[in-house]
This record gives C-alpha cells, sequence and structure tokens, in this order.
C-alpha cells in the first residue's frame, strides 16, 4: 500500500469527529466532472469550460501527501531514499489510458503526425513519444477551446511520424488544461486502490495488450498497474531525503534527457509492478517508444510547482531555453553556440550549450555573485566579476571552466577588477581586459581616477597585469585599437589619433550630447557601439517618436553617430544589451517587463529587428552570447558543422553509441581490441583493465546487424592495429528486428553519422582536424567515455533478482517457438542435406546459396528471418575478421541464475531448449572457425558471478566487469603466447 500522509489505510482523516470522519469520506469520494460536483461538494479544479463526460476522476489531494521512491536497497539510484511530496491542490485523472480509436481520431491524418496501426480500436495507444503524447494533449485542450499546457517553438517527426522533438519546449503548470501527469499524482492516484495482480501482466497477458477497463480497481480506474506503462510529466531526476510542495520532478532531464514513466506493463511480471518504479531496462529519453509504453491524461493547473535541481535543492521557478536550433543556426552561420547569463535570483552563474539537440539550462552553485559573464574565445572559460556596472566599490574577477561544474576556479589577485572582456592579441595572446571600477561614469574627475588593465590568461592561470590607460572604458576596445567606450551614465570613448592606438595617444570624448546612456558594448569588429537610452531628446528625435526608456536598442558608428535603432517587444523594454561575439549584425538582451521582471534573454537582429527569445525565467541578467570566431573552418575541408555532431533527435533514444564515437576517434590507432554489443557489453566489459590497449565500442540498441555494421564500416576501416574483437552473443534478443532497425535508432537523422556514410569512411583515413571537430562537436559527457575508454561503469550492487527473489521477463520466452522445428532449423544453418531440402520445399535452396531465399518456403519465415539474418551477420563478421588475421571473441554474458527456475533463457525470453541448441552451434562455429572464440560465461545459469556482482537481472556492475575482463585478459594473454 502506498503511504498517503494524513490517511489512514481507507484513505481519510484517522483522527477528529464522526462527523469530520463523514466529511473526509465525502470530499475524498471521487466523481466524474462536468463543471459541478455530482455529491453537492465543491472541488479547486476550474473545469466549468469542459465536457469531460465521465472520462475523469477527481482526487481530492489537497492538504495530503504522498510517498515517492523506497528504501529498498535492490531498487535503482534513481529510486530512492523516500521522498515525501506535499499537494495543496486537487486534480483530475484519466480513468483510462488513451485508446487507439482516441489518438487517431485526434491526430491522425494531420501533417507529419502519427497514425496508429492498431489491430482493434480499444486497444490503448502504444508506440508513441512523450512528445507524442503532449501532442495529443495539446490537440485535446484546443478541441475543447482552452489553452494548451505545452508550448514550443516547432516540431521535427522522424520518418514514421513520431514527434521525436519539441524545440523550445515550455511546460506551463499554471493553466487549467490537459496535461500529463506528475509522478506524484500518478502515484498518489494508483496507490488509492493499487493491486499488482488485478492487471494484465505477463502471467495473463499472452503478452499482448488488452482492451482499456477490462481490469479495473475499486476507485474506478483501469489498468494503472498493467497492460502498458505510462508517461508522466516529469524529467527524471534524484529523490532526497525530504518533503517537496508540489513536485514536479528534476529541473530539466541531464545529459541523456531522461524522462519517468510509470506503471507495469503486460510484459512485467507481477511481483515486479509496484509504484516506486520510474524507468525500463534501458534509458527512456522524450522520443523513446515502444508497444508496452503509453499515456493517459490529467486535468488542472498547478498553481505553486516546485523542482529539484541537480543538486538536490528545491526550486520555484524554472529557467526554460526555447531556441528553435535550426534557426539559430541559420542565423548565425554555425550550431556550435553557447549563452551565459546572472540567475539574479541566486546569483549563480547560468550556462546553455544550444549545439545541443534539448539544451538545458545548467547553473553553477557557489558562494561567489556573478555579474558580468564574459566567454573566452575558444568558448571553454568564462571570465566574470563580483562588481555591478554603474556600482562604485571593490570587485574581483574570477575565470573559471564553462562546464556543469564550473572547475578551475581562478581569482584575479588585484585590488580591484570589473567587467572583464577577452581579447585575442594580434600576436595570438588571449588576454581580458577589466577595469579598476565600473561606477558612474557621470563625474569626469572620478571616472579618470580610475583606469583600465589587460592581463594574459594561459594554461588555467593568470600573467602580470599591464595597465593600459587612464578612465574605466569598460565597454570593450576594438580590434585595431582605435576605439574604447564606456556607457554608466554617459557615453565616453576614448578615440585614437591619426595612426596611433587608444593606448598611445588619444582622444577622451563624450558621444551622444552628453545624454544619459547605459550598458554600452563595443563591437570589436566593426567599431560599432551598442547601448541604451532614457528617451531623451537626442533619441527620441533620432527615432522620431517619443518611447520608454530603455526601450529601443540604440547602434552608434565608430564617430558616435546614431546609425539605426530596434524597438523593443510589446510589453517589455531592453537591460542588459551587449553584442553577440564574433558577430556583426546581432545582439543578446534581456527582455524586462513593465514591472521592472527580467523575464528573458533574447537575441536580436540589428538588421531586421526580429527578435528571438532565447531563455526564459524569473530573473536572468547580463548575456553574454559566444560564437566561434572561425565558422568556416579555413584550416581543413571538413565540414564544421557535420563531422563529429552524431547526436540528432531522431536517435536521442538511442544516444550512447553518439557519445562513444569521440572514443573510438581518440583511440582508433592504438587499439588492439574493441568490445562490440548491447547493454551487456557495455557494463560488463572493463577495458582499462586489459594488458593491450583496448576500447569499448558497445552500444543501446545494438544488435549483430548494428555490431557488424560498426565492425564492417568504422573498426576495419580505422584500426590498423586491431588483433581482437570481442562480440556480445545475445542471441535471447535477436527477435523481432527488421535488420537494419538498430542501425537507423543509433544513426537515424544524424548530420556526423550522414557525413561518414558519404565519404565512405574514410578509406584514406582522417587527420587531427577531423579528430578536433568531433570533440568539438560531441556532447558535453562524451569525455567521460574517453576517460573510461567507452565503458559504462556501474557501483550498484542490486543483484540477480529483486526484494522477491524474482527475475523480470519481459517478453514471451515462447518467441523463439519459431525454432523448435529443429530439423527445419538445422536444414537452414548447414544446409546440406537433401532429405531437410525434399521435406520443406526447399530444392531450389542449394548448398552456400542465399538463406533468406530457403526461409521465403517455411510458414516460419519471418521469426527465422528475424533471427537467422543476425546469424549471418555474425558469420560474415567472423569472415571478414578472418580476411585481416583478427581473432573474434564470442561472448556470453551472465544473466541471473533465476531463470534456471524458468522456461526462459533470460530476461528477453528465448526458451533455454532453443539456448542451448544456439550454444552448440556456436561451440560448432569455433571447431570450423579458426579464428573464433566462443566465451559462455553464463553456463546456462551455472555460472561463478556472485549476485554482488550484479547491476540488475542481467548486466554486471563495476565488480562484475572486472572480472569479465580479467577472465577475457587472461585468454588474450594465452593467444598471444601461442602466435
Amino acid at each position: 500500500m502506498v503511504k498517503i500522509r494524513g490517511l489512514d489505510m481507507y484513505g481519510v482523516y484517522a483522527r477528529g469527529s464522526f462527523f469530520t470522519l463523514i466529511a473526509a469520506v465525502a470530499m475524498l469520494f471521487l466523481v466524474a466532472c462536468s463543471g459541478e460536483s455530482t455529491n453537492g461538494f465543491a472541488w479547486d479544479v476550474d473545469c466549468s469550460n469542459v465536457d469531460l463526460k465521465d472520462d475523469f476522476i477527481y482526487i481530492n489531494s489537497a492538504g495530503k501527501s504522498v510517498v515517492l521512491g523506497t528504501t529498498l536497497k535492490s531498487a535503482k539510484s534513481n529510486e530512492r531514499p523516500e521522498m515525501e511530496v506535499a499537494f495543496d491542490y486537487s486534480f483530475l485523472l484519466g480513468k483510462s489510458e488513451i485508446t487507439c480509436k482516441e489518438f487517431n481520431d485526434l491526430m491522425g491524418g494531420k501533417k507529419g503526425h502519427l497514425t496508429l496501426d492498431c489491430d482493434n480500436e480499444s486497444l490503448p495507444a502504444a508506440n508513441v513519444t512523450y512528445y507524442d503524447a503532449v501532442l495529443f494533449a495539446n490537440a485535446k485542450s484546443k478541441k475543447n477551446g482552452i489553452d494548451s499546457a505545452y508550448s514550443y517553438s516547432s516540431a521535427q517527426f522522424d520518418k514514421n511520424g513520431h514527434c521525436v522533438l519539441l524545440e523550445g519546449f515550455k511546460f506551463k503548470p499554471e493553466v487549467d488544461a490537459f496535461r500529463l501527469p506528475t509522478e506524484a499524482e500518478w502515484v498518489f492516484a494508483s496507490g488509492l486502490s493499487f493491486d499488482s495482480t488485478n492487471s494484465w501482466n505477463s502471467s495473463n497477458s499472452d503478452f499482448a495488450t488488452h482492451e482499456v477497463c477490462l481490469k479495473k480497481d475499486k476507485k474506478g480506474f483501469c489498468d494503472l498497474s498493467g497492460n502498458v506503462a505510462e508517461w508522466v510529466n516529469d524529467w527524471l531526476g534524484n529523490f532526497q531525503d525530504t518533503v517537496i510542495s508540489n513536485y514536479m520532478g528534476a529541473l530539466n532531464g541531464g545529459n541523456f534527457d531522461e524522462r519517468v514513466i510509470k506503471g507495469g506493463s503486460f510484459r512485467s511480471d507481477p511481483s515486479t509492478i509496484n509504484l516506486y518504479s520510474r524507468g525500463d531496462v534501458y534509458t527512456v529519453t522524450s522520443a523513446s517508444y515502444s508497444d508496452y509504453l503509453g499515456f493517459r491524461l490529467a486535468y488542472g493547473k498547478i498553481a505553486k510547482p516546485v523542482w529539484l535541481d541537480a543538486s538536490g535543492e528545491a526550486i520555484s521557478s524554472n529557467i526554460l531555453v526555447l531556441p528553435n536550433r535550426k534557426m539559430l543556426s541559420s542565423l548565425l552561420g554555425t550550431n556550435r553556440l553557447k549563452l551565459a547569463f546572472r540567475n539574479d535570483v541566486s546569483g549563480n552563474l547560468v550556462y546553455v550549450d544550444l549545439s545541443k539537440i534539448s539544451p538545458v539550462a545548467v547553473e553553477i552553485k557557489d558562494s561567489l555573485e556573478v555579474y558580468h559573464p564574459d566567454i573566452s574565445p575558444d568558448g571553454k572559460h568564462v571570465a566574470f566579476c563580483t562588481g555591478l556596472e554603474g556600482i562604485a566599490g571593490k570587485s574581483t574577477v574570477y575565470v573559471r571552466d564553462l562546464n556543469e561544474a564550473g572547475t578551475n576556479l581562478v581569482k584575479l589577485d588585484v585590488k580591484s577588477a570589473a567587467i572583464p572582456r577577452w581579447r585575442v592579441l594580434e600576436n595570438g595572446d588571449t588576454v581580458i581586459v577589466y577595469v579598476t571600477d565600473a561606477g558612474n561614469n557621470k563625474e569626469k574627475s572620478d571616472f579618470f581616477s580610475q583606469s583600465t588593465w589587460q592581463v594574459p590568461f594561459s594554461k588555467g592561470a593568470f600573467g602580470k597585469p599591464v595597465k593600459l590607460f587612464d578612465g574605466a572604458y569598460h565597454g570593450g576596445i576594438s580590434n585595431d585599437e582605435k576605439l574604447s567606450v564606456s556607457g554608466a551614465r554617459l557615453l565616453r570613448a576614448r578615440v585614437a589619433k591619426n595612426k596611433s592606438t587608444v593606448t598611445s595617444k588619444a582622444v577622451d570624448t563624450v558621444w551622444f550630447n552628453s545624454d544619459q546612456a547605459c550598458n554600452a558594448s563595443l563591437n570589436r569588429n566593426s567599431k560599432q557601439t551598442l547601448f541604451l537610452d532614457f528617451a531623451g531628446k537626442t533619441g527620441t528625435e533620432f527615432v522620431g517618436k517619443n518611447y520608454q526608456v530603455h526601450e529601443r536598442l540604440l547602434v552608434a558608428d565608430e564617430q558616435g553617430k546614431l546609425r539605426t535603432s530596434v524597438a523593443a517587444p510589446k510589453g517589455y523594454t531592453f537591460d542588459h544589451s551587449e553584442w553577440v561575439l564574433n558577430e556583426e549584425n546581432f545582439a543578446v538582451v534581456t527582455l524586462t517587463n513593465f514591472d521592472g521582471a527580467h523575464q528573458k534573454i533574447a537575441l536580436v537582429n540589428i538588421k531586421t529587428g526580429s527578435i528571438t527569445n532565447l531563455v526564459e525565467g524569473d530573473e536572468l541578467w547580463h548575456p553574454c552570447f559566444w560564437t566561434p570566431f572561425d565558422k568556416t573552418t579555413s584550416e581543413t575541408s571538413w565540414s564544421e558543422d557535420s563531422v563529429g555532431v552524431y547526436l540528432s533527435a531522431e536517435n536521442l533514444s538511442a544516444s550512447e553509441l553518439s557519445r562513444k564515437m569521440l572514443a573510438f576517434w581518440t583511440f582508433k590507432d592504438s587499439i588492439e581490441l574493441i568490445g562490440l554489443g548491447n547493454s551487456r557489453m557495455r557494463s560488463g566489459f572493463y577495458p582499462l583493465d586489459m594488458s593491450v590497449p583496448s576500447l569499448n565500442f558497445s552500444g543501446i540498441p545494438c544488435d549483430m546487424h548494428c555490431i557488424h555494421y560498426l565492425f564492417k564500416s568504422y573498426v576495419l576501416n580505422q584500426c590498423p592495429k586491431l588483433k581482437y574483437v570481442v562480440v556480445s552473443l545475445d542471441f535471447d534478443m535477436w527477435f523481432n528486428y527488421d535488420g537494419r532497425m538498430d542501425v537507423d535508432r543509433n544513426m537515424n537523422g544524424s548530420l556526423g553519422f550522414e557525413y561518414d556514410v558519404n565519404h565512405e569512411f574514410y578509406p584514406e583515413g582522417v587527420d587531427s582536424s577531423f579528430v578536433n571537430l568531433v570533440k568539438l562537436n560531441s556532447p558535453v559527457d562524451a569525455e567521460e567515455f574517453v576517460a573510461r575508454k567507452g565503458w559504462f561503469e556501474s557501483m550498484e550492487k542490486r543483484g540477480w533478482t529483486d526484494e522477491n527473489g524474482v527475475a523480470e521477463i519481459d517478453i514471451d520466452s515462447t518467441w523463439s517457438t519459431c525454432l523448435v522445428d529443429k530439423d527445419y532449423a538445422e536444414c537452414v544453418i548447414d544446409n546440406r542435406s537433401e532429405i531437410c531440402r525434399s521435406t520443406y520445399h526447399l530444392e531450389n535452396c542449394m548448398p552456400d546459396s542465399n538463406v533468406n531465399m530457403c526461409l521465403a518456403y517455411h510458414p516460419f519465415n519471418e521469426c527465422l528471418s528475424d533471427f537467422f539474418s543476425n546469424y549471418e551477420k555474425l558469420k560474415d563478421l567472423v569472415r571478414l575478421a578472418k580476411m585481416q588475421n583478427i581473432t573474434v571473441v564470442g561472448v556470453t554474458f551472465p544473466v541471473s541464475p533465476y531463470y534456471k527456475k524458468t522456461g526462459s533463457y533470460s530476461r528477453h525470453g528465448m526458451l533455454r531448449s532453443h539456448a542451448e541448441k544456439l550454444i552448440e552451434e556456436m561451440r560448432r562455429m569455433e571447431d570450423e572457425n579458426s579464428n573464433f572464440i566462443f566465451m559462455d560465461e553464463n553456463k546456462m545459469g551455472d555460472h561463478d558471478y556472485p549476485s554482488s556482482m550484479a547491476h540488475d537481472y542481467d548486466h554486471l556492475n563495476k565488480f562484475g566487469a572486472e572480472k569479465f575482463s580479467a577472465r577475457l585478459d587472461s585468454l588474450i594473454k594465452s593467444l598471444q603466447k601461442s602466435k
């Protein structure tokens, strides 16, 4: 039973008078909302404008709480510890999962959108991404004439119609609309009458979905604990041992864009269906979909939402990243874009890597106050100060790495330094220009009592500061050193005389007719000055009409003459204006509403006046927008916007391989052994322990088609020293795949993988500039895989079974019944028997002919084709390896010994008797191929890997990986010795 604070086991208050008890029961009573309560009681969900009929149930959660997570050690780390969530609102939840008919009636036929292929319209809508579910919720709100709960700037669909990306995605919890339930809402409602046995699960489902509402709980909900698992609204994050009100999940999905799903499915053992589980066997992203994943809707606003950030701190506002990535790339000529700014609520530095498919705002928490951040020319560092423009007093300049941790913080050890700005000198040295004080520059004597300096910065350290000139010119210095500006009350300029520079002979002057100005920013190339004014005479005369303070963005040329202005969007004014680094036509600004709140950061096209919103939040200050100095890559013919761009919206749910490509290109010339396979290889092979240079090049998903593709395309072309390839023999997963499906899921829509294909995988090799581009364009966490040589480290010791001593079986183990006709199977495998060919009408299937031709004549051809096409890829891999004198080691990784008690080989099914036959076939392959070695580490469950070495039912943890890798290394050493 779920723990619901303030309620006893029946869901009512446990203390109080009899009348209080009666009232509580009445308030908890679940009713359909059609605009007013059917039992005379009111609730706090406004559904007066929506006809919900009998499709939704009212959940009186206000004033109550629920516990998420568990204390069980066998649970995943992101499911521990327990965390209490309090509600100050109530909501409505759909009685059932959305059906195929409901989905297709609303979404089917729309341009680009998904249409589900359903045998029965009453089945739950499955095979939908998170974004598909979101678009359905929006469409339902629109159909009812109400505002939608989700907004976005653009949608991207894959070739099958699945929505795989909503750019500029924003959830609006304050809106009464149809939406996905939060995890806390889902658990609260499910816990009112949770019964995992009253569900469609692996014990009764025949491993298929069933019509909705054939299974109901006592409160009227259908299929909450089975049939299909369900999307909820939340990003996946970690719990904290605390109490959170109105919990909305994590601030973002992190590096892997992970989402939460809840409930068991038709594939789940009833003993494994619970309220605390939050995911699947593999990573779940917004673009994931499967035949056992659907959704139901909730309705109602959440007025005071709370998120948890990565450090576990409760956040009442979320910084949302809004832009259309493709549009930004088109505007600025590159997809390598970064944004840094101050979160004025916390005082911390925030940065966004806009080159990512799903960029998120990353806050670097520190005790330091961060003002006026400026990103380094190479985009790797950020400088900032602790003082504010226009405020006199001491300030300190710091530099730190531009990453999630803000590592390598370095302080400039001078008396006072403010408003840092990076420069690259003519000799190639990188320096930071700063002023000793950034106070009001109106009084000439005060202004010139301060000075402008520069200090070298190299290899993470400051050099010796050098004074440039008197006057606090913190608006920047032009690249030709002919102009420097300042704007903190007056628009001051330091202009070089004749052929001199601002550091030698120069004239100090005041522009803009001495009218008040601020936020001056000098474009280092064009020498145009960007600034804001206070709607004075000079500005209004130039614009030709009156306007509000900071309502116009003004641009002056190198003589101080006004050249253009841009109006703020309706309802906003500008603040904190800066040129986009290395751009002459774009500025970045904060947009301030009429209450003075800095709600948005936006990109302004100075030429056209168009404005593109970048991020949205409560108080966003001092933006710095970075673009690379050279957007064309003059030193090489490689495409800077394609090489290494291995991550795309289409392959986001299978994104790990894209993160490992940097490790491959980094180590390709030195590795002698490479591991290829699926998740078992991913966690089970520890290359750092090997005596020969090794790399774990596994991916998820990756069947033999994918393994063969990687080996033939990349490994054979690029690894000159390779001697051994270790292949994970996951033949229990060689089913229900359409040839290249795993290849496509890993690579579809990716500019990097397409570029590799178009260049035939570089038979002539690649140079260092190529590898550098891969590094520049790789996801941030790709360096982690480089450090571990592709290995995924798991320290969890969750064991081979759950707390009930059970290991889950996700798929009907009898899928391999197509192999039960062993005579036919052996006929196809060895293809030698005349009797076999005659019996199965395979007269045209001669020895050494195409197996697929033979399969066409058998009733089990589809299943056999899937299975044997994987088998054929393995055989061809062994053949290709032999031609290059490479030894192939085929490995069956250990899975839970629990499966010995069942008819299943593993979590993914396959009858054990069929698995035994395949193991015999592997041994026969070993006998017939001098370069193939079969390494059976599972031994049909009779292995010697204890539960402490198991990450879960069929994956090793770090300790198991070390044991396996030690055995593999012993084998390699023996092979080397024999040679």
